[in-house]
């Protein structure tokens, strides 16, 4: 039996009778009507939701920023001034240390064992990781140490997990003590607490509980000859002194832009910050290098502490709320190396950004229930030394020239002051040049390049202080040696990808980049013709 399925179709609009295609197509065209009324009533309520939002709550929200950044400039400014002020006070009023301090010569008359006795033992140590370019300087400058060699110990501590340069180190150690050096090469089963695990492991040894001082050097870093006879007097004719801390000096500042910049920084902090802190209230952070201990004093303060990666100020922390001074010197200067390549320069800043962080957060309480420190030196230790220098200015120098300046240009309506916009900037940047005159014509490259680093060392803060899974990363500082190997390096470099250049900075630096650019060729706005 067959099936006759009945299909039927509209006919098209051509064979409709005049009247049906007229309605057919008002109504194709009400639908399209209907559609775009309903865009554009979504548009219209989407753009009313917008201003809205924008006039409720961003414009006020960037006010406030405005506001908070005000506050902060003025507190980052004021920070610069005084420590700026007191530090001049103290070049005019010629305040040095030696002055301040006895800081008579060690002489000795007869040069015999009993002449010889009457110099206070020294411990020299040098610890290092893999340091193939540089190990040969640093023990080279400690073995040529003006000492007497029965009162010196040169204890290499050697972390390297690379056997052949386990080896160079080993031989450089054996062939100066051939020729008299008492030099102690000492190597331990893992990097467990990175340099500070390394340092109390040096410390452990029985030979050093014979030494009165101890004196710390990175691998980079060559001591003039004269280096103890000019420090440890500070130490022998004061009691109360802890630490004396001397000026780093760059054998490589002139390579690059990159290390005149942080030359400019690193002068800054030896001839403000280390000398304002040390006239002020005999405190400052250890440096980590280049500085003589009072053995006694790192014995009473717990040793050498491994919780964070500011080892140094950890340790100068703890000291100092014991009631222990320290003296920085800066008329005596060590040469070393800064980082050449950007990848350690960041390695390098998020140590030192970190580290602080955590150890703030860890020793707040402490600082504040310290018995043995005045109220003054409590608050220069958590308002100046903490908050204001490495809080506050990071926060304030990444959020004002990063994100709340951008984001001005497209809310007109928020107003920023004059005095806050170019006056403070301008101070603090000034402010800053006084510790490199001669590399003030860079200034201005300066500044640019800290608004960017600020992104790295806020996230390294941050990390810190909620104690997230970076804050204890310990990457040891590429070091170069001499241009040679610099060369080199730029070879290489030049072969990596893209990506592996600069991280993800590239993220960063192409939008802020863009947006300056818009604002200073007046990309945005209106134009208005004469």
């Amino acid at each position: 039996m067959a099936i006759h399925v009945l299909t039927t179709t509209a006919p098209p609009l051509a064979l409709l009778p005049p009247q049906s295609s007229d309605l057919a197509l008002r109504a194709g065209g009400g639908e399209r009507l209907l559609v775009a009324d309903t865009v554009a009533a979504v548009v219209e309520s989407l753009v009313q939701a917008w201003r809205q939002v924008r006039v409720e709550l961003l414009v006020p929200l960037l006010r406030g920023a405005v506001v908070a950044c005000m506050v902060m400039s003025v507190i980052v400014l004021a920070e610069k001034v005084f420590l700026g002020v007191v530090s001049a006070v103290v070049k005019l009023l010629r305040r040095r240390p030696s002055r301040l301090y006895r800081c008579d010569p060690v002489v000795v008359e007869d040069d015999d064992e009993a002449g010889r006795a009457s110099f206070p033992m020294v411990l020299v140590q040098i610890p290092m990781y893999n340091e193939k370019e540089v190990y040969q300087l640093s023990i080279g400058a400690a073995c040529r140490l003006t000492w007497p060699a029965d009162r010196l110990i040169v204890q290499v501590l050697d972390d390297s997990t690379d056997a052949i340069v386990k080896e160079l180190v080993r031989k450089e150690c054996e062939r100066w003590g051939k020729k008299g050096i008492n030099v102690k090469y000492e190597t331990r089963k893992d990097r467990a607490g990175y340099k500070a695990g390394n340092l109390r492991e040096g410390m452990r040894r029985g030979y050093v509980q014979g030494c009165e001082f101890v004196a710390m050097f990175d691998a980079d870093f060559q001591p003039p000859p004269d280096f103890l006879l000019k420090t440890v007097p500070f130490l022998v004719h004061n009691p109360r002194l802890a630490l004396v801390q001397t000026r780093w000096e760059f054998v490589n500042a002139n390579d690059c832009l990159l290390t005149r910049m942080q030359e400019m920084s690193m002068d800054y902090h030896f001839k403000v910050e280390q000398e304002a802190g040390s006239s002020l209230c005999n405190f400052f952070g250890y440096n980590g290098t280049a500085g003589v201990w009072r053995r006694q004093v790192i014995d009473e303060s717990g040793g050498w502490e491994d919780r964070t990666t500011a080892e140094d100020m950890d340790l100068a922390l703890r000291a100092g709320l014991l009631g222990w001074e320290f003296v920085y010197v800066g008329s005596i200067k060590v040469k070393s190396e800064l980082p050449s390549t950007l990848k350690a320069y960041r390695s390098q800043q998020h140590r030192w950004s970190c580290g602080p962080a955590l150890l703030f957060k860890k020793m707040f309480w402490e600082i504040l229930a310290a018995k043995k420190v005045s109220f003054w030196k409590k608050l220069y230790m958590t308002y100046d030394f903490f908050i204001a220098r490495r809080i506050i200015s990071t926060f304030f120098t990444f959020f004002f020239f990063s994100v709340l300046l951008p984001m001005k240009v497209f809310f007109p309506e928020v107003q920023i002051p004059l005095w806050e916009l170019i006056l403070i900037p301008t101070a603090i940047i000034l402010l800053h040049s006084v510790g490199t005159p001669r590399s003030i014509h860079l200034i201005i490259l300066w500044f640019l390049f800290e608004n960017v680093m600020a992104l790295h060392r806020l996230k390294a803060t941050l990390i810190g202080f909620f104690e997230a899974g970076r804050a204890n990363e310990w990457i040891v500082t590429q070091k170069l040696g001499n241009i040679q190997k610099l060369k080199s390096i730029v070879r290489v470099t030049k072969n990596c990808r893209f990506k592996d250049r600069d991280d993800i900075f590239y993220i960063f630096l192409l939008p802020q980049s863009i947006i300056y650019s818009a604002i200073g060729f007046e990309f945005m706005g209106v134009s208005v013709s004469s």
